[in-house]
């Protein structure tokens, strides 16, 4: 997996080391540098407790989303369907679920080569970044709801895509349980 230092570097973006992060916006010093270690630390929660997978799911794909230029160009549909099928289906989503969705994305991607899922405009991706849910840590349960309001500001954020992801959501839940 390639490191969003060589993202950024392929895709022609100048990451900035100072002030806010140029992608969500948040209240940091060192730029993205610093968001991204701010979400590397997990916050409050341990996540190989299962009682944090589904907040550990909501904040990759937050953060992900919030940070598109520095991510694989399809991960946009995955992180996004992914947030989809756990907000919009109710689906509790679990680590072995994360493949199957990868590979039902795979054969997705041959018939739809040319889609891209384009991202809200920089600062336009969702209110809640990992400034707020650090400051908002002050205990497992107030992480956890921080992690969800910024899941659904990003969610809401991507809205114009949600009729997309919808139909593969669908076709991956059909999949699913057949």
């Amino acid at each position: 997996m390639q490191s969003y230092l060589d993202h950024a570097e392929k895709n022609g973006i100048t990451l900035f080391s100072e002030g806010k992060c140029q992608f969500c916006g948040a209240n940091t010093t060192r730029g993205i540098h610093e968001c991204v270690e701010l979400f590397n630390l997990g916050f409050l929660l341990d996540f190989s407790s299962e009682d944090s997978h589904i907040s550990r799911f909501l904040s990759v794909d937050a953060h992900t989303l919030q940070h598109s230029e520095i991510h694989g160009r399809w991960n946009n549909h995955f992180h996004l369907t992914r947030m989809h099928l756990m907000r919009s289906h109710n689906v509790a989503w679990t680590y072995t679920h994360s493949p199957k969705l990868s590979d039902y994305l795979n054969a997705y991607k041959l018939k739809h080569a040319n889609e891209v899922l384009v991202p809200p405009p920089v600062g336009e991706r969702g209110g809640i970044t990992t400034t707020d849910v650090q400051e908002a840590s002050t205990s497992v349960s107030a992480c956890m709801e921080k992690i969800d309001e910024w899941s659904e500001s990003v969610y809401q954020a991507w809205k114009e895509h949600h009729d997309t992801v919808d139909l593969i959501a669908k076709g991956f839940l059909a999949q699913l349980y057949a």
